[in-house]
């Protein structure tokens, strides 16, 4: 595996000092994760910690009657595994791949044990991890308060920033799962941004035709996780186009 940050695609690994970058990268193992790869699963051990290089893992929780709402994402600006970096072993929430791609994981164990020996590793996940409470704060306020069609520009937003390009492979079922409706809601919401001429729908694809007018569209709820990412780590997540 690289021991050069510049070679990785990930922005976390990217931003890591150089020693702390030895320590980590005799133990990263290159996968490839293809979609519905499970990461971790809801209440029990976290084998693995997956720094993303591409793709999209989705962090997931279930509501009572067994419906399930994304309330996270994470690519190739972080990582999975919070619960480990905080000193736990098991996370609330099932974390599976919904769009393709690869990464570098680490054992749990051993990462913890890294992370014992590095204050400055430590710091910096723990940054992170306080950025991703910041997303998880967000969608917690768009849930609560945005229409679903702002909360859709959002995701689809956030998802942009992750991606190469602005072609986006995105079922209905993955979108009614990020916004927790049921898969009607979701084709109105896609009907309504493609009638503004923000989105291009076609096959499991939404092609992001005009990202400003997303963002007009979103009203507020999304950037405000995206600032607090760049003042934490120092990287702008957020693309300009």
């Amino acid at each position: 595996m690289p021991t050069d940050e510049r070679q990785y695609r990930n922005e976390l690994l990217k931003s890591l000092d150089t020693s702390d970058l030895t320590l980590l990268a005799p133990h990263l193992e290159f996968v490839t994760l293809d979609i519905p790869y499970q990461i971790e699963k809801a209440h029990a051990p976290v084998d693995y910690v997956v720094f993303l290089e591409s793709g999209l893992a989705s962090i997931v929780a279930r509501l009572p009657g067994g419906r399930d709402i994304d309330v996270g994402i994470a690519g190739r600006e972080g990582m999975t595994g919070a619960a480990i970096v905080l000193g736990g072993e098991q996370s609330p929430n099932t974390t599976f791949m919904q769009v393709s791609g690869s990464g570098y994981r680490i054992a749990s164990t051993k990462l913890q044990e890294v992370i014992d020996t590095s204050a400055t590793l430590r710091g910096k996940l723990l940054a992170y991890i306080q950025a991703f409470l910041a997303q998880m704060s967000s969608t917690v306020l768009a849930n609560a308060h945005a229409k679903l069609e702002e909360r859709l520009a959002r995701w689809l937003l956030m998802v942009h920033d992750r991606m190469d390009g602005n072609a986006i492979s995105l079922t209905h079922e993955f979108l009614a799962i990020m916004l927790g409706v049921r898969r009607p809601g979701v084709t109105v919401a896609v009907h309504i941004l493609e009638g503004k001429g923000f989105i291009r729908a076609n096959r499991g694809k939404i092609i992001v035709v005009n990202r400003l007018g997303l963002m007009d569209e979103a009203k507020g709820s999304y950037g405000a996780a995206e600032d607090e990412y760049h003042r934490l780590m120092g990287v702008k997540i957020r693309k300009t186009s």
